[in-house]
């Protein structure tokens, strides 16, 4: 009896390198206990699929072929804690376009038979694990969003890595 291989995936908003530096050099300065995130695994998950079977990937990528959705700005200025010590950044006001964006994933995603966590979808980039720290001031960022990915969460020795398996532009809409 063989296992089929599996790849630990999700789908999210990337955070540009400069924004990326830009938040982690101001967590930095926060001085908060805890695990810190590496500036390159930060993002804004859209829907977390967990463990898939490898030959799922090409279905997965069709699906978000036919996603549409226009670009937004992105505003993070909120510090929240959410569960167990996650320290994490979040939108005051989600933008439409985002929350559209999660729903059609989230939407598709059940069509293909993928069940996604049911709580209701709260926007937020993960700074801190495992900090007794509560939720405080924060600083604000912005970046315009203009594309989504689909990543492959990896274990290495150097710490958990995430890789890039497909990127979908999101339509810039006419001004």
């Amino acid at each position: 009896m063989s296992t089929e291989p599996t790849l630990r995936l999700f789908f999210a908003v990337p955070c540009p390198p400069d924004q990326a530096t830009a938040i982690a050099a101001w967590r930095d300065r926060q001085r908060l206990d805890g695990r810190a995130v590496a500036p390159e695994n930060l993002h804004l998950t859209l829907a977390f699929l967990g463990a898939q079977p490898a030959e799922r990937l090409q279905a997965l990528r069709q699906m978000a072929d036919g996603i549409e959705c226009e670009a937004f700005e992105l505003t993070l200025d909120h510090l929240i804690t959410l569960g167990q010590g996650f320290v994490c950044l979040a939108p005051t006001a989600a933008p439409p376009a985002l929350l559209q964006l999660a729903a059609q994933l989230a939407e598709r995603l059940s069509a293909l038979g993928i069940v996604l966590d049911n709580r209701p979808y709260l926007p937020h980039l993960t700074l801190m694990r495992q900090s007794p720290t509560q939720a405080q001031a924060a600083a604000t960022f912005s970046w315009r969003v203009e594309r989504f990915v689909l990543y492959q969460s990896q274990n290495t020795v150097d710490g958990v890595r995430y890789q890039e398996l497909g990127s979908w532009p999101l339509a810039v809409g006419e001004n």
